[in-house]
């Protein structure tokens, strides 16, 4: 944790914050001639109000955790589209989706060519993201997630090709969201940046990002739940997400998301709840390991670990539960038989297990795995 390691931050070439902003990109985008909107059934609803002139094509046949079909059918839309400007208008999985069919529509490579770091060849197409949810923090970041069903594993794709060059952080666009979505992903942030906080490659640059999302959650979160017309309290949990996304560039996550890609790609939970349902979980495990940062992040959130029976775990799930989130797997279609295979799935995610501060085995994932059943 020195200054001494070098890091590179890659983030949103603009970025426009506050309610009415997604107006901005039409303003912004007169240059375009033909504009490929995607989106879900839900947000293709907003596509009117980011004022786009020229042709506009809208996609919005994106799921919420999307696979390799539908990427191959956003880039056939693409390809039929022709556009100059990809625009992502939805949560994490729209704007993933976004920055690949951006980056690859106009070239000759596949998904597989892609996989990894920094294998992306280039991008001609503009790209704007404009999040509707306050979780992921896609929009700051260049990462995509692709599930592979036959894998059972999730495709991750990085690189500076993937960054937006307009960013849009609009609270109005998320006043729609159910308290219990707002809620999952609201935790979903918190823990990009409560991951990266603690891991073994955390850096005092992003540190600073870190304490400011943890600060925001802690903040707004309950508000933005009990209320989702809270403008302030929609903002911060925009700003949260945001600050989780670039947390994730340099830093990226540890065994907390591990532990929920299994629980997305087998079970099919989205993304924010499958992290909400684990978050607890492992703050707790890696305590020992981490114990003055946990230590903020107790005291950012109003935690009282303290006064209740079980300790900091007992004080993090009851701040999930009390915000509306089922936290047992076996209400999500969770079997008792399936979790050695999440354990094992989990376990042998290295890009994220290697990061975690305290080495955690398949017993360990396991185990955790029973506490949350």
């Amino acid at each position: 944790m020195s200054m001494a390691r070098i890091i590179t931050l890659h983030q949103p070439r603009q970025l426009e914050i506050g309610a009415g902003a997604v107006a901005k990109v039409g303003a912004w985008a007169t240059d375009a001639q033909r504009v490929l909107v995607l989106a879900t059934p839900h947000t293709s609803g907003f596509v009117d109000r980011l004022g786009l002139g020229g042709d506009v094509t809208v996609f919005d046949a994106i799921p919420g955790e999307p696979d390799i079909a539908t990427f191959d059918a956003a880039l056939a839309a693409a390809r039929q589209a022709a556009p100059d400007l990809v625009v992502g208008l939805g949560g994490g999985s729209v704007m993933d989706v976004a920055k690949l069919v951006a980056a690859m529509w106009d070239g000759q490579q596949a998904l597989a060519d892609v996989a990894g770091p920094n294998k992306v060849s280039g991008r001609r197409a503009g790209l704007v993201q404009v999040p509707t949810t306050a979780g992921t923090g896609s929009e700051a970041g260049i990462r995509a997630l692709i599930t592979d069903p036959n894998a059972g594993a999730k495709i991750a794709v990085e690189s500076p090709h993937l960054i937006a060059d307009l960013a849009i952080l609009d609270p109005e666009l998320t006043f729609t969201v159910p308290p219990a979505v707002t809620a999952a992903t609201g935790i979903d942030a918190m823990a990009h940046c409560v991951e990266a906080f603690t891991n073994i490659n955390a850096h005092p640059v992003i540190d600073g990002y870190a304490r400011m999302g943890i600060k925001l959650v802690g903040r707004y979160l309950e508000r933005a739940v009990r209320d989702g017309a809270d403008t302030e309290a929609r903002e911060g949990m925009m700003l949260a997400s945001f600050y989780g996304g670039i947390c994730l560039g340099p830093v990226n996550t540890a065994a907390g998301h591990a532990l929920a890609y299994p629980l997305g790609t087998r079970l099919h939970l989205p993304h924010g709840l499958a992290n909400a349902i684990i978050f607890p979980h492992v703050l707790a495990f890696n305590e020992s390991a981490a114990p003055e940062k946990t230590a903020e992040v107790v005291a950012a959130l109003g935690l009282d670990p303290a006064a209740a029976e079980g300790g900091l775990l007992a004080a993090a799930r009851t701040f999930c539960e009390r915000l509306g989130v089922e936290m047992r797997l076996s209400t999500h279609g969770a079997q008792q038989e399936h979790l050695p295979a999440f354990a094992e799935e989990a376990h042998a995610i290295r890009r994220l297990m290697n990061n975690n501060p305290r080495d955690m085995s398949v017993e360990d994932v396991l185990t955790i795995y029973r506490a949350a059943y």
